[in-house]
């Protein structure tokens, strides 16, 4: 089992990060959550991973904190989330929004996320409502704002802002801020990238 790396990060994309240990290259899946903590190409980091084995396939997952690992490994506990769902839930909703939509029993929020229906809100729901207490107890006490979401629209619209040239970290901040000021009827890909050119271009 590969628990940790620490080395130098080559390289990195929304999804995936090249880290080079001991002249070892590890291409290592991870969720936005950690993409936004890594350092600058050529920097030191240091990953929590967990090695995902399949009939298949042998994928290596990695996360910039315990308890964004401790999340994934809670999620593929549940039956119909498998490795990759689990990297777009924590992708999508930062970990106080999940936390707290899984003890409130927040289905609408859960199923928004692409590749979870309604069953596996509701599975979710019910068979992690008590471990993530433990993860997340702050979780329990009143609402964290919906703006903490990252939606699949401005991911897209992310990925096709950094086609254009545009440095990563200023656009994922970009569009973060964009997509979350805009109502949710406005929160189109066209929108977000139409509002975030006009603020990267002022910059």
């Amino acid at each position: 089992m590969i628990a940790r790396l620490r080395g130098t990060l080559i390289d990195a994309s929304y999804t995936e990060a090249l880290v080079e240990c001991a002249g070892v290259g590890y291409a290592v899946n991870i969720p936005l959550c950690t993409f936004e903590k890594l350092p600058l190409p050529g920097k030191e980091v240091i990953l929590q991973t967990t090695l995902v084995v399949r009939e298949d396939d042998m994928s290596l997952y990695g996360f910039a904190t315990k308890q964004e690992l401790q999340i994934f490994r809670l999620l593929n506990t549940v039956n119909g989330i498998g490795a990759k769902t689990a990297l777009n839930i924590l992708s999508s909703l930062n970990i106080p929004v999940f936390c707290q939509a899984i003890l409130s029993g927040d289905i609408k929020t859960l199923k928004k996320i692409n590749g979870v229906g309604p069953k596996s809100a509701e599975r979710m729901i019910i068979e992690l409502r008590d471990k993530v207490k433990e993860i997340s107890p702050e979780s329990q006490f009143g609402a964290i704002p919906a703006a903490a979401a990252t939606s699949r629209e401005a991911e897209d619209a992310a990925m096709a802002l950094e086609k254009l040239g545009f440095n990563k970290a200023k656009i994922l901040e970009t569009v973060t801020k964009i997509a979350a000021d805009l109502p949710e009827n406005e929160r189109s890909v066209e929108n977000i990238i139409r509002k975030s050119l006009q603020a990267l271009n002022k910059g």
